[in-house]
C-alpha cells in the first residue's frame, strides 16, 4: 500500500514537472515569437514598406509572466509597447500586428482599429450594434491605447473601480455577462518615464484612497527615450519615491513589488501571490520591474546608440531578458540546447509568415485596385483630343509601383480626369469619373467613418418623447427638477453612478442631489477629492464595462483639468477603434454667466474643437437638462451637459414623465417665431434674448428666437436657414470669447448649410469680451453680452 501511495506520488509529480517545463518553454516560445516581430517590423519601416513602428522588444519576458494571471474579465489599459501581453493574451496575433502595422483599412485583418492607429494600440470590442453589452466577464478584454503618455492612467482607475462597484453594489450582482462579482483586475502598463506626468501621480492616489484592484507595471528601462532616469525621477526610482503610498496596517494605499524584467522565475513567484491578492482584497499595488533592455532604441525614427554609453549597451546585451531566461531554462534542465534552437528557429519562421500573410492581404487588393484602373483609365488616351500621353504616363508610373497605396490610384486618377475636363461627355472619361467617385467615397467610408456611434447606439435614434404636463403641475426651482430627476433615476436604473466633488454628502454645490446620498448611499452618489481628471478617468472605466457614470466637473472653468482623456481617450474612441469600443459617460458640469473669472466660463470654441466625438448639450433650463440625460441615457454615446449656472433658482413646471420624455440632440427648438430677424443662441442667453425682444417688439421688429440646444450635434436638420430664407436677417449670439461658438454657429449655417444665399444684410455675431469676464454685477454687464447689446445689433442690422 505505501509502495502504490509512493508510486502515485512519484507519477503526479512527474506529471507536474512535464508541465511545468512545457509551461515555461511555451513561455520562452512566446517571447522569442514577439522578440523577431519585433526585428521584423523595424525592417519594414526602414523600407518604406510601414511608416513608422515603436516595439516591446526587451520586455518580452516580463509581459508574458505578468500574462500568465490575466483572466477573463480582467482589462488591460496598456502602454504602446505591449505587444507581448496581447500575444500572451491571445488579444492579438502577430499577422495582425503586422496589419496594424502596415495601415491595413480592412477590419477583418487589424481588427483593432482598421488601419487608423499605428502599431501596438489595440482594443477589444465591448457592445453589438444592437446596443446589446458583450459577454465582457468571459473576455480578457483591452481598453484602446492611445500615445499620449500616461493617457491611460486615469481611465485605468475607472476600469478598476468599476469592480469595486460590481462587487459592493447588490443590484449589480445579476449582471453576470458584465462582472464575476468584481474579482476582475485592470492591468495598467506605463514606461518608467511617464511616471512622471502628473496623470501618472493623480491615478496612483486615487487609486490608494478607493482601493481598487488596479494593478500597475511600470516598466523602466532607465531612460526616456535620450533622457535618463535620474533627470526623470525623486530618488532615481519610482518606487522609492512613492514609498509613502505603501498600504501598511490600518491605513489605505497600495502594496509596492520591486523585480528585475530578466528573472522570469522570480516574477512568476511575486506576480502570482500579488495578483492573487488584489483580486482578492481589491488592494492596488504597484510592480517597478527594473533592469528592462531596450535592444532597438525607443523607436525607427532613431538610433539609442547616439546617447548610450558603450558600458550600458554591453550591460544590456549582457541582461537581455530572452538570453537570462535561455541560461535559466538550461542551468535548470528544463530541456536542452537542441530544442531551445528549435523553438528559436519556429519563433523566425512564425514572425515571417505573419508578416508575409499580412502584407499579402494588405498589397493585394490595392494591385488589384491598380489593375481595374489601367483598365478604365487606358481608353481615355484613345478618346478625340486626349493628351494619351499624359495618360499613358499615368498608367505606366502606377503599374511600376510596386507598392502602390490608394492615394496614388486616386491622384493618377483625378490628374487625367482634370486635364480631360473638356471631354466630360466621353464614354471613356465618364466610366473613368464613375470609378474615380465610388472609389473615393468607398476609401472615405474606410478612413473618416465611426465618429459617433451608429444603429441602436446612436442618439440620432432615441425616440422622442415630449415632455408631458398635467393641468395642476407645480412650478419648482430648477435645481429641485434635477433633485427630483436624479432620485428618479438613481432608483429605478442600477447602472446609474454620480460622482464628483461634494457631490455625495450636500448634494452639489447647487443642490442636485441633495439628501439623495442619505437615500441612496455613498457607493451610488459620491464625494470625490478635488481630482477633476481621474473623476474623468473613473467615468471613462466605468462607462467601458457597461455602466453608466454621470462624473461632474464642478464649474465648466475646471473642465481643463479633465479634458486630456475626454479629448484623447472618449472623443476619438469610436473613429479610432473604427466602431467597436463604446464609452458612453456622461460629463456633467454647469457654467455660462455667474458672478467671476474663474465661475463664469463658457469656452464653448474650445470645448466643441477638442471633443469632436462627443455630444456637447447646452440646455437653457433643467427641464430640458433631464430630457437630454434621458436622451443619452437611451443610447451609447458619451456627452458633456452643461447646465447654466444661473438657472437653478428659476421657476420651471414639473413634467408629469419626467423620467422618459426625451429631448431630440441636434434639433434646435424656435422659442419664439418672428419675421424680421433671426437671432440664434443657447443656454443662458437665451433669457437675455428674451427680455430683449420685448423691446424691439416695441419698436416694431419681430424676431425669430432659436435655441440650437446642442452643439454637438447642431442643426441635422438644417431648421435655423428656414428661419433665414423667411427672415433674410441673422444673428448669432453667445458668451463664448469672439470667433468661439459664435464663429463655429456662424461655419455651419452660412457655410455648411448655404445660408449665404438668403442674406439681406451681413449677418452678425454678438460674444462676450476677449477677455475673462470679470468680478461683480457690472464686471459680468461689461464682459458678456447684455440686453441693450441685443437691442443694438438687431437695430443696425434693420437699418442697414
Amino acid at each position: 500500500m505505501i509502495e502504490n501511495k509512493a508510486l502515485s506520488m512519484n507519477i503526479e509529480s512527474r506529471l507536474s514537472f512535464e508541465e511545468f517545463r512545457k509551461e515555461v518553454l511555451n513561455d520562452y516560445r512566446l517571447a522569442c515569437v514577439s522578440r523577431e516581430v519585433s526585428l521584423l517590423a523595424r525592417r519594414e519601416v526602414l523600407t518604406g514598406k510601414a511608416k513608422f513602428g515603436i516595439f516591446g522588444d526587451g520586455k518580452e519576458v516580463a509581459q508574458v509572466a505578468m500574462s500568465k494571471y490575466f483572466k477573463p474579465g480582467d482589462f488591460r489599459s496598456g502602454y504602446y509597447r505591449d505587444q507581448t501581453v496581447a500575444f500572451a493574451t491571445g488579444i492579438a496575433t502577430p499577422e495582425q500586428f503586422f496589419s496594424q502595422l502596415y495601415a491595413d483599412p480592412d477590419q477583418q485583418h487589424d481588427p483593432f482599429s482598421g488601419g487608423r492607429q499605428m502599431n501596438s494600440h489595440f482594443a477589444t470590442p465591448n457592445l453589438d450594434k444592437d446596443g446589446t453589452w458583450l459577454n465582457l466577464a468571459d473576455m480578457k478584454n483591452s481598453a484602446a491605447d492611445m500615445a499620449p503618455t500616461a493617457g491611460q492612467m486615469p481611465r485605468s482607475v475607472g476600469l478598476a473601480y468599476a469592480s469595486k462597484m460590481f462587487r459592493e453594489v447588490e443590484a449589480l450582482h445579476d449582471l453576470k455577462h458584465l462582472s464575476d462579482n468584481g474579482n476582475e483586475i485592470c492591468f495598467a502598463t506605463i514606461g518608467d518615464a511617464s511616471t512622471s506626468e502628473g496623470h501618472f501621480w493623480e491615478s496612483m492616489n486615487a487609486a490608494g484612497v478607493l482601493q481598487v484592484p488596479l494593478a500597475v507595471f511600470v516598466w523602466d528601462d532607465g531612460y526616456g527615450i535620450s533622457v535618463p532616469r535620474k533627470y526623470q525621477t525623486t530618488k532615481n526610482s519610482i518606487s522609492a519615491a512613492l514609498e509613502g503610498f505603501r498600504k501598511t496596517d490600518g491605513t489605505n494605499g497600495f502594496d509596492i513589488y520591486n523585480v528585475k524584467g530578466w528573472d522570469y522565475a522570480g516574477m512568476c513567484e511575486v506576480f502570482e501571490a500579488a495578483i492573487r491578492k488584489i483580486r482578492e482584497t481589491h488592494v492596488p499595488a504597484l510592480f517597478h520591474v527594473e533592469e528592462i533592455t531596450q535592444p532597438q532604441g525607443h523607436s525607427t525614427s532613431g538610433s539609442h546608440e547616439r546617447y548610450k554609453s558603450k558600458e550600458r549597451l554591453s550591460w544590456e546585451k549582457d541582461f537581455d531578458c530572452n538570453l537570462k531566461m535561455r541560461s535559466w531554462i538550461l542551468e535548470n534542465a528544463l530541456c536542452d540546447e537542441e530544442t531551445l534552437v528549435n523553438i528559436e528557429a519556429e519563433a523566425k519562421t512564425t514572425s515571417q509568415d505573419a508578416r508575409k500573410a499580412a502584407w499579402e492581404k494588405y498589397i493585394t487588393p490595392i494591385k488589384a485596385e491598380v489593375q481595374h484602373f489601367t483598365t478604365l483609365a487606358s481608353p481615355v488616351a484613345d478618346a478625340a483630343g486626349a493628351n494619351a500621353e499624359l495618360v499613358s504616363q499615368q498608367v505606366r508610373e502606377l503599374q511600376a509601383n510596386r507598392e502602390p497605396q490608394r492615394r496614388d490610384i486616386l491622384k493618377a486618377a483625378s490628374i487625367i480626369l482634370v486635364k480631360h475636363k473638356a471631354l466630360k461627355a466621353d464614354p471613356a472619361v465618364q466610366a473613368l469619373q464613375q470609378y474615380y467617385n465610388n472609389y473615393l467615397q468607398a476609401e472615405k467610408e474606410n478612413y473618416n467613418s465611426y465618429l459617433h456611434a451608429t444603429g441602436a447606439n446612436s442618439i440620432l435614434n432615441v425616440p422622442v418623447v415630449p415632455a408631458a404636463y398635467n393641468e395642476d403641475a407645480i412650478t419648482l426651482n430648477g435645481y429641485e427638477v434635477l433633485n427630483k430627476y436624479f432620485d428618479q433615476l438613481i432608483s429605478n436604473n442600477p447602472k446609474v453612478f454620480a460622482f464628483g466633488e461634494d457631490v455625495g454628502k450636500i448634494g452639489d454645490v447647487n443642490q442636485g442631489f441633495a439628501g439623495l446620498q442619505q437615500k441612496h448611499g455613498p457607493l451610488r452618489i459620491t464625494d470625490t477629492g478635488i481630482r477633476e481628471l481621474t473623476i474623468m478617468g473613473q467615468g471613462i472605466g466605468m462607462a467601458l464595462r457597461g455602466l453608466r457614470p454621470i462624473a461632474e466637473i464642478q464649474y465648466l472653468d475646471y473642465l481643463l483639468y479633465g479634458l486630456q482623456p475626454l479629448s484623447d481617450d472618449v472623443a476619438s474612441l469610436q473613429y479610432r477603434t473604427k466602431g467597436i469600443q463604446h464609452c458612453p459617460i456622461i460629463v456633467r458640469t454647469r457654467g455660462h454667466r455667474l458672478e467671476g473669472i474663474w465661475h463664469s466660463g463658457s469656452p464653448m470654441g474650445m470645448i466643441i474643437n477638442s471633443l469632436r466625438g462627443m455630444n456637447v448639450c447646452v440646455p437653457r433650463n433643467m427641464v430640458q437638462a433631464a430630457g437630454m440625460y434621458n436622451t443619452l441615457l437611451q443610447a451609447n454615446e458619451p456627452a458633456l451637459v452643461i447646465e447654466s449656472l444661473n438657472g437653478y433658482r428659476l421657476k420651471e413646471k414639473l413634467p408629469s414623465n419626467l423620467e422618459t420624455f426625451t429631448v431630440p440632440l441636434g434639433i434646435p427648438e424656435v422659442l419664439k417665431e418672428g419675421t424680421d430677424v433671426t437671432l440664434v443662441t443657447y443656454g443662458s442667453m437665451t433669457r437675455i434674448l428674451e427680455e430683449a425682444i420685448v423691446t424691439l417688439e416695441e419698436m416694431g421688429i419681430s424676431c425669430e428666437l432659436i435655441d440650437v440646444q446642442t452643439l454637438l450635434p447642431f442643426d441635422i436638420h438644417h431648421s435655423i436657414v428656414k428661419s433665414l430664407q423667411k427672415t433674410n436677417r441673422i444673428a448669432f449670439i453667445d458668451e463664448d470669447v469672439p470667433g468661439g461658438g459664435t464663429a463655429f454657429m456662424f461655419q455651419q449655417v452660412m457655410e455648411q448649410q448655404g445660408g449665404y444665399r438668403w442674406l439681406d444684410v451681413a449677418p452678425r455675431t454678438l460674444s462676450a469680451q476677449a477677455h475673462r469676464p470679470a468680478y461683480g454685477s457690472d464686471g459680468d454687464y461689461f464682459s458678456k453680452p447684455n440686453t441693450e447689446d441685443v437691442v443694438k445689433i438687431v437695430m443696425e442690422m434693420m437699418e442697414e
